[in-house]
């Protein structure tokens, strides 16, 4: 697959900044690089404390031969181990580049002048457990509900607040586009039930009417068959109020457009409860994040510039 551009000519690129570039879940291997970039942001003093940042991070740490180091993701699925090393996960994440960044020889990610991706800057918070917003945060919510976030924006690749404030945007207009086109479509279905109705009470009175016409609106005519003559008229104004200058459709043109329009009222539902359990979900993870960031504080923005 492919890999986090070298750090060669001291152009290096944390995982978080080369995660936004592509798209798709991310494997073992790159829940492996956020949990490398979001120990090491956590500045370690040597590599005992690494290792014991990374099995908080839910690792399981073997030494191999050589003093190489691997890791095993507990508790979801992976069944192999993990070397650390720059052939396994790319430049940058080998043995001796972790060593070099916890000597402080090296530059990794956490630091103010470059960008941290959104999952390890969580991760980070979540380590420390301090601040008014965390405090917020462990009111109301708990550490498998933040783990479901992680897990949410890592598998959609949401790097920065940008793109998950972005994506529940978006789901947001899409439930309301969705909602927006049942309503017409209901209404569509009420004039076509309208049309049909009035059509069929329009051709069951008509031969009254004509008949009134041929007695040359007879006064006696009128009081014999009133109720047949007001529910002609009736249908006649209903009709021209539905159709509003257009022409009437043959009956059978009217049912089979009813069909579709409740075929498509179907779908249209479909559509519009997933659209609202997405909605709900990343709306949900967006103001869990917001609290434990203290993002809905004000001066957020400056403090996400920091």
């Amino acid at each position: 697959m492919e890999n986090p551009k070298p750090r060669s000519k001291g152009k290096y690129r944390n995982y978080g900044e080369w995660q936004k570039d592509r798209k798709g879940p991310l494997s073992y291997q790159d829940r492996l690089r956020l949990a490398i970039d979001t120990a090491l942001a956590e500045r370690p003093a040597d590599l005992d404390e690494f290792l014991v940042l990374m099995k908080r991070a839910g690792y399981e740490v073997k030494k191999v031969r050589g003093g190489g180091i691997s890791f095993r993701l507990t508790g979801q699925g992976q069944e192999r181990f993990t070397r650390l090393r720059a052939s396994t996960l790319g430049d940058g994440y080998d043995l001796q580049d972790v060593l070099a960044a916890i000597e402080g020889k090296e530059k990794r990610p956490g630091h103010s002048e470059r960008k941290i991706s959104l999952a390890v800057d969580i991760q980070a918070k979540l380590a420390a457990g301090k601040g008014p917003g965390y405090e917020r945060w462990a009111k109301v919510f708990n550490i498998k509900q933040m783990a479901a976030a992680l897990a949410y924006i890592q598998d959609n690749g949401l790097t920065d607040y940008e793109q998950l404030a972005q994506k529940a945007t978006e789901a947001a207009d899409r439930f309301h586009a969705i909602s927006e086109q049942i309503k017409q479509t209901e209404q569509a279905m009420k004039t076509n039930a309208g049309l049909k109705a009035a059509t069929v009470q329009y051709a069951k009175t008509r031969p009254v009417f004509e008949q009134y016409k041929a007695t040359k609106y007879s006064r006696k005519f009128l009081a014999e068959h009133e109720a047949d003559l007001e529910l002609y008229r009736a249908a006649q104004a209903e009709m021209c109020s539905l159709l509003g200058g257009a022409k009437l459709s043959k009956m059978d043109v009217l049912k089979e457009e009813g069909r579709k329009l409740t075929a498509k009222k179907k779908q249209l539902y479909g559509e519009y409860q997933k659209a609202r359990r997405d909605m709900q979900e990343i709306v949900t993870i967006k103001a869990n994040i917001d609290t434990l960031m203290g993002y809905t504080e004000p001066g957020r923005k400056q403090e996400k510039e920091r």
